[in-house]
């Protein structure tokens, strides 16, 4: 199956270090070889890359690799595909407006029989469960809230409800966010962690690069990065349970409303 890669921070961070040991397992130290991509929110815009190849033999990847680009939420994703061919347009994350806000979403796993009715304001490009579920999710959003976001704890108790009833149709592991928070769901794997001060080394597992966060932050600085296996070897990960929806807002996750 793919894997996942999340950040949330409370000021602008760059996800270098932690990227360059994710890539590593899309055709080197793992198999997922079926395309990439990632998303970086500013402000309101989002930065969207996506690439077919695998991210150990493409550009776009070695791009991001050495181009440090800040945000304050990350989601980024590496492909083994299930369903839908290797294509660009079954690459995620995938990227949709609702409320005026731009919503990226990317997912690890397999539905079956996972059909649900679209009533045309979200519809697939390309031809994956992936895609269907997130046109779901934001389609039953605005059914719930109309045409006004709701607040957080809303919003949140809302997934909540609507998530389970698309894990029920096989393993969906997902991460989705609007540039404020980062909602992760993890039916089999996901891990994270937060950095904050007083900062360390990290060793990263896939690739011989190793960071003093002390370094490159000041302490005011937090960042919870959140991943389908864990990246560094000499931190502590913490597991999420099975069916558990996490909220990370400002590098820490949320207490359930």
């Amino acid at each position: 199956m793919c894997q996942l890669l999340g950040m949330n921070c409370n000021v602008p961070t760059d996800i270098v270090f932690s990227f360059t040991g994710f890539a590593m397992r899309g055709g080197r130290t793992d198999t997922h070889h079926d395309g990439w991509g990632i998303a970086f929110f500013e402000g309101a815009g989002v930065r969207h890359f996506v690439d077919h190849q695998a991210a150990v033999d493409s550009p776009v990847a070695t791009l991001i690799k050495t181009y440090p680009i800040k945000s304050r939420n990350v989601i980024a994703h590496i492909r083994k595909a299930t369903q839908g061919e290797v294509a660009l347009e079954n690459c995620h994350p995938f990227v949709r407006e609702l409320w005026g806000r731009y919503w990226v979403f990317a997912h690890n796993g397999d539905l079956k029989e996972f059909a649900p009715l679209l009533d045309g304001a979200f519809r697939p490009v390309g031809t994956t469960d992936s895609e269907r579920a997130f046109c779901y999710l934001l389609q039953e959003l605005r059914r719930r809230f109309g045409d006004d976001r709701p607040a957080l704890a809303a919003l949140e108790a809302a997934l909540a409800e609507l998530v389970p009833a698309i894990a029920a149709h096989g393993t969906f592991n997902m991460m989705l966010s609007d540039g404020t928070a980062l909602f992760a769901h993890c039916s089999t794997s996901l891990h994270y962690l937060v950095r904050q001060h007083p900062f360390d080394t990290a060793i990263l597992s896939d690739e011989d690069v190793r960071v003093d966060f002390s370094q490159v932050t000041t302490p005011n600085d937090r960042v919870a990065i959140i991943v389908t296996q864990p990246l560094t070897t000499n931190e502590r990960w913490t597991a999420f349970a099975p069916g558990e929806l996490l909220c990370f807002v400002d590098g820490l996750p949320q207490p359930r409303p």
